[in-house]
């Protein structure tokens, strides 16, 4: 299989270029990212339609990758919590090699094709849960393993790659192919490839947490008040919603503790 993602940059020379070259021509490969993603609107509907009721029933969404895909992953679902104010199970993000992966480079983690099944089993995941294999190459034998366990087992399952036809879509229900073409630095998938990803990862929890009601209107109105920022954005929407003094919405909801709590009592 001929990887895009490992494909000869369409730029050559870089060290001869000025940083004003360089810049521009990044910016100009970046442009093309968000209209890689456009293409994957309906396949990503399929996926969330499929989660959705999945997750009504206690299910989880399960991220698994490794290097950049990982950690990407891994991010997705530590915001989840603060943004839409739900448990850390509910999304769960895996790195080949661990949590020490994700500050330090673990390479030789990601061809353990077996580790993948044997981390998603250690949280017990079930037939309700929601496996995404996230690989820029889609090749990772970590993302791979996990994959094909999760569906020999009946348990939906999701990729993200950037390569057509790559072994990670032949294990997914829900294959997500974002075909951003090769990267500025030739196979630095950390570039246009890892923006794709986290544009798609994005939307997959958002649209999913907009569905199970965790958005009202378009404010966040369960997410965690754990600092000041948040605290006076939270108040400016019980002020919107309301229409009472800045003060007295504030007390609200530092006695409420929510937006959600001030603004449905």
């Amino acid at each position: 299989m001929q990887k895009i993602t490992e494909q000869a940059g369409p730029y050559r020379h870089l060290e001869q270029q000025s940083t004003l070259e360089l810049l521009t021509k990044i910016n100009r490969e970046d442009q093309k990212v968000a209209l890689a993603v456009e293409k994957c609107i309906p396949a990503l509907t399929a996926l969330v339609d499929d989660i959705v009721p999945r997750m009504q029933r206690g299910g989880r969404i399960f991220y698994s990758g490794a290097g950049t895909s990982g950690r990407l992953g891994v991010l997705d679902a530590s915001e989840c919590p603060p943004t839409f104010g739900v448990p850390p199970e509910w999304v769960v993000g895996l790195i080949a090699g661990g949590d020490h992966a994700l500050r330090h480079p673990v390479e030789s983690a990601e061809d353990a094709e077996g580790q993948g099944w044997l981390d998603l089993e250690a949280h017990n995941i079930g037939p309700d849960d929601t496996l995404i294999g996230i690989a820029a190459s889609g090749t990772t034998p970590y993302v791979v393993g996990g994959l094909k366990a999760c569906r020999e087992r009946g348990i939906l399952t999701g990729c993200v790659t950037c390569n057509p036809g790559a072994p990670v879509t032949e294990h997914a229900d829900h294959p997500i192919v974002a075909v951003v073409g090769p990267e500025v630095v030739t196979g630095s998938t950390r570039m246009k490839s890892g923006t794709a990803q986290k544009l798609i990862l994005n939307m997959i929890t958002t649209t999913t947490m907009i569905r199970l009601g965790r958005v009202k209107d378009n404010r966040m109105v369960d997410m965690q008040l754990s600092n000041a920022k948040l605290v006076d954005r939270g108040t400016k929407m019980i002020v919107d919603a309301l229409d009472i003094p800045y003060e007295e919405a504030k007390r609200r909801l530092l006695l409420k503790g929510s937006v959600r709590a001030v603004i449905e009592q």
